[in-house]
């Protein structure tokens, strides 16, 4: 029995499949040239099937503009937000909850030098002074702190230019960037007019560890948890899905069409992705204390950059398990 169908099987309140439940709409946000198997059933009508609602897709460029669109309201799940930008808002006193662990990414999260420069780990040190584009308060920004740091770069002798992925890729591509730090297609395109400082092992040895999450606010998750878990459980469900070679040509050209990538390229950005099912998420590893503790070092970085005001003491209240145990059909 798939994890959506115990899901399902658990549930005994008929209004969450009927009744009020056909009149409510699940505004979702995700990510354009970012292909995840939740796309698959996102095209094929899944989660519609599981919740029995209407299910509104947002596409957006960061994380930070993610947490924007749920604090006005407008999004109620955001799948795929980077950790750093869920840890400035949560820092700044928005009140978000991460619900599981959607993807984890570390050779799909990187910062890119200008082929020009002839620059490589051995003499990073020469971007002192350089002109670097990154997303500010996300994923790529952490790990370019946290690289420049590692490299002993004085990060305020450069021009740090906040500037989203693909406006990042364009600007190193026509030479206005000496470096460039995003994801995705983004990353894939810079790669092209550069090269990368770490691989995603070495970022990792180093302790910069890259993943993304499905969060949303606070309320609306203990508002609606009967929801969130089914919405998770078809997730999963399509995780478990992917993870099954034999599934994969079903699935791929459709996962490639929702991301707006050829096929090539979605499984050669795929293939950099793990996706930890449930009851690994719910470890220690996890969220079970690791994505907790990570948040708190997050955001002592980017406080030491000074990069945000100030961090929480903790962020545990930051995770709520309940609605992923829910859909695994715990308690």
């Amino acid at each position: 029995m798939t994890i959506r169908a115990k899901f399902l099987s658990a549930v005994t309140g008929a209004a969450l499949l009927g009744g009020t439940a056909g009149a409510q709409e699940l505004n979702v946000a995700y990510f354009l040239e970012w292909p995840m198997p939740f796309q698959y059933a996102k095209e094929t009508g899944m989660y519609e099937d599981a919740l029995g609602m209407e299910i509104n897709w947002r596409a957006f460029d960061t994380g930070t503009a993610m947490s924007a669109a749920m604090a006005s309201g407008d999004i109620h799940l955001s799948v795929s937000q980077g950790v750093p930008p869920f840890v400035v808002a949560a820092s700044a006193g928005q009140d978000l909850q991460i619900v599981d662990v959607a993807v984890s990414y570390s050779d799909n999260d990187n910062c890119v030098v200008a082929e020009a420069l002839e620059i490589d780990k051995d003499s990073a040190k020469e971007l002192e002074g350089k002109k670097a584009a990154v997303p500010l308060g996300t994923a790529a920004h952490y790990g370019f702190l946290k690289q420049m740091n590692h490299f002993g770069v004085d990060i305020s002798t450069m021009d740090v230019v906040n500037m989203a992925p693909p406006e990042g890729a364009a600007a190193i591509a026509q030479g206005a960037v000496d470096m460039f730090c995003g994801w995705g297609g983004s990353l894939r395109r810079a790669k092209e007019h550069g090269n990368v400082l770490l691989t995603g092992q070495e970022k990792e040895d180093l302790g910069i560890l890259v993943f993304d999450v499905t969060s949303g606010p606070a309320d609306y998750i203990a508002e609606n948890s009967d929801v969130v878990a089914q919405f998770l459980a078809v997730t999963a469900e399509a995780n478990a899905m992917w993870a099954d070679p034999a599934n994969r040509d079903e699935m791929l050209p459709v996962i490639a069409k929702d991301s707006g990538m050829d096929i090539e390229s979605t499984a050669a950005t795929i293939d950099t992705f793990v996706f930890p099912p449930v009851d690994e998420q719910l470890t220690a590893k996890w969220l079970g204390g690791g994505a907790q503790e990570f948040m708190k070092g997050v955001a002592d970085v980017f406080v030491e950059a000074g990069s945000i005001d100030g961090a929480l003491d903790t962020y545990e209240d930051n995770v709520n398990i309940g609605p992923l145990q829910q859909a695994a059909g715990g308690s």
